[in-house]
């Protein structure tokens, strides 16, 4: 059932937009086109912003600099009861999503996905944010910078994300 509505959902809604636009007398095509002249002027903008933290992730995980912050903070992942094997994918997933599918992966292949450690950092992954990588790339393309209390609600929502994952899953 799932399958069915996932592969009819997206030509659904292509079909409704369009049939509400002819039904609404709108150019729906020349309103296509300038969405879309907007938002290759939004890529321009954030371009930067995502290729200097791309870049950055690539080089704390060939420098060894996210190994040595990962043996820093192993004895404060003790006293919070993290295994220490998810402590790399908990630091680099506040950063990047690929960089941290990449670690996961690492840790499939190391440990198994169905071991608990496979599965804690599973349901790490899919219940954290890239905060940092969200909040530089959305509030960067409205040019939003006073960023108030999203730093703070997102960082606890992280850490409730992370204790979710290590309880549920027992590891």
């Amino acid at each position: 059932m799932i399958l069915w509505i996932s592969k009819i959902l997206l030509p659904f809604v292509i079909s409704y937009v369009v049939a509400f636009g002819l039904i609404s007398h709108r150019p729906v095509f020349d309103d296509f086109l300038d969405g879309a002249k907007s938002g290759m002027k939004t890529v321009a903008e954030i371009l930067p912003t995502l290729v200097g933290l791309m870049s950055a992730v690539g080089v704390v995980r060939a420098s060894g600099l996210l190994d040595a912050v990962t043996d820093v903070c192993a004895g404060a992942a003790g006293l919070l009861h993290i295994p220490q094997e998810l402590v790399p994918i908990t630091l680099v997933r506040l950063v990047s999503n690929s960089a941290a599918t990449g670690l996961l992966l690492d840790l499939f292949r190391q440990y198994g996905p169905d071991s608990r450690i496979g599965m804690a950092a599973s349901v790490l992954m899919s219940s954290t944010e890239t905060v940092f990588y969200c909040l530089s790339i959305y509030f960067g393309s409205v040019k939003v910078r006073r960023t108030r209390y999203t730093v703070p609600g997102a960082l606890i929502a992280t850490a409730a994300g992370i204790a979710a994952s290590i309880w549920i899953t027992g590891a």
